[in-house]
C-alpha cells in the first residue's frame, strides 16, 4: 500500500509515491500532460505497479488561500483521477512547492537542462512528503 502524489501542470504532471511505511516521498515519472485520457490511464498505470490507494493531488491556491483558474483546473482533474481509478483523491495546499524544489535543484548546483527534467517529479515528491508529514502530528 503506497500514496502517489502529483503535481498536475498544464504541459508536464510530476508523479511521486510514497514508501511502504509512508515515511518518505520518491519522484518517479514526469508524465506529458496530453490532456486527454491518455494521461489518466498513464497514471492508473504507474498506481497499479506501485500498488496505490490514495492519490495527493497539489492544489495551487492564492497566497490569500483562495482558490483561483489553476486551482479550480486542479481540482476537476483530481475528480477525473477519482472517477477513473475508483480510488480516493486528496487535494493539497502546494504553494511555494515548485519553488522550493527549483532552490533546491539550484543550491545542489544542478544545471538548467537537468532541473527542467526533474523539478516536476521533485514537486511531486514535496507535495507527497508535506501531506505524508501531515498525518503523523
Amino acid at each position: 500500500m503506497r500514496i502517489m502524489g502529483i503535481d498536475y501542470g498544464d504541459r508536464q504532471i510530476g508523479v511521486a509515491v510514497s514508501d511502504e511505511l509512508f515515511l518518505t516521498a520518491q519522484g518517479v515519472a514526469t508524465l506529458r500532460n496530453s490532456g486527454d485520457d491518455r494521461v489518466l490511464n498513464d497514471i492508473g498505470k504507474l498506481a497499479g505497479e506501485y500498488g496505490v490507494t490514495e492519490f495527493v493531488v497539489g492544489l495551487p491556491k492564492n497566497m490569500n488561500g483562495t482558490i483561483g483558474p489553476r486551482g479550480e483546473i486542479a481540482e476537476q482533474f483530481a475528480r477525473s483521477l477519482g472517477e477513473k481509478t475508483g480510488l480516493p483523491v486528496k487535494l493539497w495546499d502546494e504553494r511555494l512547492t515548485t519553488m522550493s524544489a527549483q532552490r533546491t535543484l539550484i543550491e545542489a548546483d544542478v544545471s538548467r537542462k537537468k532541473r527542467k527534467e526533474v523539478i516536476d517529479k521533485m514537486a511531486a515528491a514535496l507535495i507527497l512528503q508535506n501531506y505524508m508529514d501531515s498525518r503523523k502530528r
